[in-house]
């Protein structure tokens, strides 16, 4: 919790010379959001990468701001986002970072983590430099002449992966920008990436600013209520189903509804499946878990799905992951019941729409059928229950690890963690196959551990992520389970991690390859091509021997402190350590594949990725077999 500084008064009619870049700086200083009567400084730092476009703008304020504007050096315009993203999703939204670069291609590496924090609505501020508003020479260094259009500049490609756009073309062009700004950063129906495009010499240009321009300001992070109406309908809905199930998104994190949900479950006997981004919404242990859903899901979760007369959906954009490609919904009579912030995902699936705060709406449902009496009957609390258990023996033989001097697998490297780790640590992880793995088979201790981000799926995301959760999250244990591909995509934050003493905890499992895309082409009859990083045989094909790439080495010449762990007995003991270390350290395994020992669970729910309609190799003609009997299944809830 945070507490403004007062700021005195200003004077009618007092101003402050500034430039553009210092007013701005100096405006974010005093942002606070408040929510349940807390209050959070809202932009607590910036990552910025200087090049000519930001240099003696952006760069010369934070200089002058001092500590009331910590600097955060990164390595890689899109890493510096992931960081932020990172940093927005620990503080639960109510705090985020502001990212400045250069114009040119250290703006346009933006656009990546820009769509990572709008698709996840996600809080972070952009503030890329831009060529000249007054054109004194055109074009300028790193400036895309567009000849059809000359207020077109590259920034302009962050327009659809934002929120909100401006280019601040005059100085006092920023106060309305800076105040829209602000408020779509903690709106929280519209929180996503927001841009300031910032011309290089409007940057520097100086203003006299109306000194109410920096008084301390609190953004309400407000909780809306659910409309009445829309509250007996859900309450009726409730009632009157058989077979309910609640799948839990992420929006019971962002408006902190855990305990509430959990209240609500315990009250209604209603089973809850979890998302990507809403797992962990309940404990592993809370007798309603049912686990992940959908194409990466539980049996126990989807099993339920597939006879569920009413899926109350609670914070959640419903992808294709979610409802197995629109497969996965099967009784033909299933009513959708959607709470949701936004009316643009509440009326998903031809829902009851129950529009409102999360937290909000559950303690409106949980009152009104509290004092009805309503619960689940006992026979279907039975069986769930039942099949949780069965479901809990088949991730215990997927983590269990037996011989120690073995290779351990993906899904053994997890049951080791498993063992360790306590309701302190935090996993992050977002593409490759370690997703999969993890929604079917972590156990979440509590609500901030699991941090998958899977919405964007961003091979790159996991390392950068980790240190905006340290600084989130300072003393917690923090882990970035990384494949080798995802690792080679965006290593360059372990120097940020050296530099700023975050003692993140890297897991860097080397299968040589994209092992998830790899399985995938083999079910989709693509054979595994172009899937596996080895070198080409005199044929041409890249099925010779593994590339002789030393990952740990190259993490050791970026600072960190690494393990290598060659067994099962090696790597229980590696990650202890890494565990305990007080600085960046690096655990290094060669997992084994799951062909050869017990791996996790297969998928319990399909995926629609196509498949080649006409072909002459058997793999595909087969596959395509298989994708017409799975298609078949598919409906559109209307």
């Amino acid at each position: 919790m945070t507490t403004p500084p007062t700021t005195p008064a200003a004077a009618p009619g007092a101003t402050r010379r500034l430039t553009t870049a210092q007013a701005l700086i100096a405006f974010l200083a005093r942002q606070y959001t408040e929510r349940d009567g807390r209050r959070h400084r809202l932009i607590n730092a910036t990552w910025g990468i200087f090049g000519h476009g930001n240099v003696a703008g952006i760069g010369q304020a934070l200089v002058e701001a001092g500590p009331a504007m910590p600097y955060l050096q990164g390595r890689s315009e899109q890493a510096m986002v992931h960081a932020a993203v990172g940093y927005a999703r620990q503080s639960g939204r109510l705090r985020a970072q502001a990212v400045t670069t250069s114009i040119g291609p250290g703006a346009t590496n933006l656009v990546t983590g820009a769509a990572l924090a709008t698709v996840n609505h996600l809080p972070v501020l952009l503030l890329p430099g831009d060529t000249f508003a007054t054109r004194p020479a055109d074009p300028v260094l790193q400036q895309l002449e567009v000849p059809h259009a000359g207020d077109v500049s590259v920034n302009d490609c962050l327009r659809p992966v934002s929120r909100y756009f401006d280019r601040v073309t005059r100085p006092e062009a920023l106060i309305p920008a800076a105040l829209q700004a602000m408020r779509t950063l903690t709106d929280p129906a519209e929180a996503g990436a927001v841009t300031l495009a910032l011309p290089q010499d409007v940057q520097a240009e100086a203003y006299d600013w109306p000194a109410e321009f920096f008084a301390t300001r609190v953004w309400n992070v407000r909780r809306p209520a659910p409309d009445p109406y829309e509250l007996e309908q859900a309450v009726r809905a409730v009632r009157t189903a058989r077979r309910p199930l609640i799948v839990a998104g992420g929006g019971v994190h962002h408006s902190g509804a855990e305990e509430t949900l959990a209240a609500f479950a315990a009250a209604t006997r209603i089973p809850v499946a979890s998302t990507q981004a809403g797992k962990g919404s309940l404990r592993h242990d809370h007798p309603a878990d049912v686990g992940g859903i959908g194409s990466t899901g539980t049996a126990t979760a989807d099993d339920l799905a597939r006879e569920a007369d009413l899926v109350i959906g609670i914070g959640t954009r419903y992808t294709d992951f979610t409802t197995a490609s629109s497969t996965l919904f099967a009784d033909p009579a299933v009513r959708f019941l959607n709470l949701n912030i936004t009316g643009f995902d509440a009326h998903k699936l031809a829902a009851l729409p129950l529009v409102g705060d999360a937290r909000t709406a559950i303690e409106a449902l949980c009152e009104a059928l509290g004092a009805l009496g309503h619960r689940v009957d006992l026979a279907y609390e039975s069986a769930y229950t039942e099949a949780k258990e069965r479901w809990e023996r088949r991730v215990d033989a997927a983590f269990a690890a037996g011989d120690p001097e073995a290779r351990p697998t993906q899904a053994q490297v997890l049951g080791l963690l498993d063992e360790l780790v306590t309701e302190d640590d935090i996993l992050i992880n977002a593409a490759g196959s370690l997703p999969g793995d993890l929604h079917k088979l972590w156990r979440a201790r509590s609500a901030q551990q699991y941090h998958v981000e899977y919405g964007y799926s961003c091979m790159g995301y996991e390392i950068p992520a980790a240190l905006g959760v340290q600084l989130a999250a300072p003393g917690r244990p923090v882990w970035a389970l990384v494949g080798d591909g995802t690792y080679l995509m965006n290593p360059t934050e372990i120097v940020t991690a050296v530099q700023e003493g975050l003692p993140v905890k890297l897991v860097i499992l080397q299968n040589h390859g994209y092992a998830s895309i790899g399985g995938l082409s083999e079910s989709v009859g693509a054979e595994r091509f172009g899937t596996a990083y080895r070198g080409r045989t005199e044929q041409g094909e890249f099925t010779g021997a593994p590339l002789p790439v030393d990952l740990a080495a190259n993490a050791a010449s970026l600072g960190m402190d690494v393990l290598r762990a060659g067994s099962v007995g090696e790597l229980r003991r590696a990650l202890a350590e890494a565990r305990g270390a007080d600085r960046p350290t690096c655990v290094y395994v060669e997992t084994e594949t799951a062909d050869t020992v017990s791996g996790p669970p297969p998928a319990q729910a399909w995926w629609d990725v196509p498949v080649a309609e006409t072909a002459t190799r058997p793999s595909a003609v087969e596959a395509r077999k298989e994708y017409d009997r799975q298609f078949a299944a598919r409906r559109r809830h209307l």
